[in-house]
């Protein structure tokens, strides 16, 4: 399917199944909204939830993500990068979606939280049956969470996969 041709209306039908993890999640996120509104608000935009609902749904992903529920009411400055990319994540999962591209998720982490979100990644693709097209330049991680892996080299050598 060619999402170009889709109508805004069909695009808007489909959009609910694609989502997007980027690389920094303190600039993915508005400082002045509670990450509970930031998770639940595509629920509610979508029509998919009331705003109860969206909570409701809003404490299910923070917990299956890894965070507290009564972290529902602070703001992306209270929390760790870990814990800001655990509510990206969240995000993206709300909307249970079929398909992710992830951009560059653990470069900005330090190697005990990189393992832990790339944990998570593995839990979430197992447990939702999610597809990713995962983006990264380091190929360990590439290689722990991909069954099919394409290698793109624009200047130099690659590297034998």
């Amino acid at each position: 399917m060619n999402i170009h041709q889709l109508s805004k209306k069909k695009l808007r039908q489909y959009r609910p199944g694609m989502q997007l993890i980027f690389q920094d999640p303190y600039n993915s996120l508005n400082p002045r909204i509670p990450v509970g509104d930031a998770i639940g608000e595509a629920l509610v935009d979508h029509g998919l939830a009331t705003k109860k609902e969206a909570r409701e749904g809003v404490m299910e992903v923070l917990d299956i993500c890894g965070l507290a529920s009564h972290h529902i009411n602070r703001y992306p400055h209270e929390f760790s990068g870990g814990q800001r990319q655990r509510i990206c994540i969240a995000r993206a999962m709300i909307l249970n979606p079929d398909f992710i591209v992830v951009d560059e998720p653990v470069s900005a982490l330090d190697v005990c939280i990189q393992a832990q979100i790339i944990n998570l990644f593995s839990e979430l693709q197992e447990q939702q049956d999610l597809t990713y097209l995962f983006i990264s330049h380091d190929l360990s991680v590439v290689e722990h969470l991909c069954s099919t892996i394409m290698h793109c080299t624009y200047r130099g050598y690659s590297q034998p996969l």
